[in-house]
């Protein structure tokens, strides 16, 4: 078992190796006005490996969240739980938002920006900003300090949340991660 603040990870093993079962079920229905109001064009539903029925469910109850919120952002509010319902019928996972809000939390103009850490990293290691546009920045993580200003040499922990000096154009909505060694 993986012990991570407020989640259970079992931890698993097989010919490929050792490894961590945390499989949920993306879920955005709640998040609606961030979808539509963001330029997101379509949506994918997550279908591979599932059943005919799921499909269709959260086919549907995604379809018509997006028309309601359409129709009246307060009628989407009010069908909340119908949606949440009709999805969890279909499913016994947990749901996550995924990377959708894994993203620069915070930015101060400066260089430095907040973000939840999912990853570990170190000061002086080369990490790439993932712009909205398609560029990618590569730059060096100058300092890491925790909420209180604390600083630290390295981020081992998930969920973290962190002030990241990276010296370099970083807005909110930016997705940072590590540059892999080539």
């Amino acid at each position: 078992e993986e012990k991570r603040p407020g989640e259970y990870m079992p931890v698993f093993e097989n010919e490929r190796g050792t490894f961590i079962f945390n499989s949920k079920d993306l879920c955005m229905v709640e998040h609606m006005e961030d979808i539509l109001t963001s330029g997101i064009d379509s949506l994918k539903i997550e279908g591979r490996m599932k059943t005919a029925l799921y499909v269709a469910t959260v086919a549907r109850t995604y379809r018509k969240a997006i028309d309601d919120y359409l129709k009246d952002p307060k009628l989407y509010e009010a069908n909340m739980e119908w949606y949440k319902e009709e999805i969890g019928k279909c499913t016994y996972r947990e749901f996550t938002t995924g990377f959708y809000f894994g993203t620069v939390e915070e930015a101060d103009g400066k260089g430095r920006c907040r973000i939840e850490q999912k990853n570990k990293f170190s000061v002086g290691e080369t990490i790439e900003i993932m712009k909205p546009d398609g560029r990618n920045l590569e730059v060096v993580v100058k300092s890491i300090c925790d909420e209180d200003g604390n600083e630290q040499e390295s981020a081992p922990h998930p969920k973290q949340i962190l002030w990241v000096d990276l010296g370099a154009d970083v807005d909110k909505y930016d997705i940072l991660r590590k540059k892999e060694d080539n």
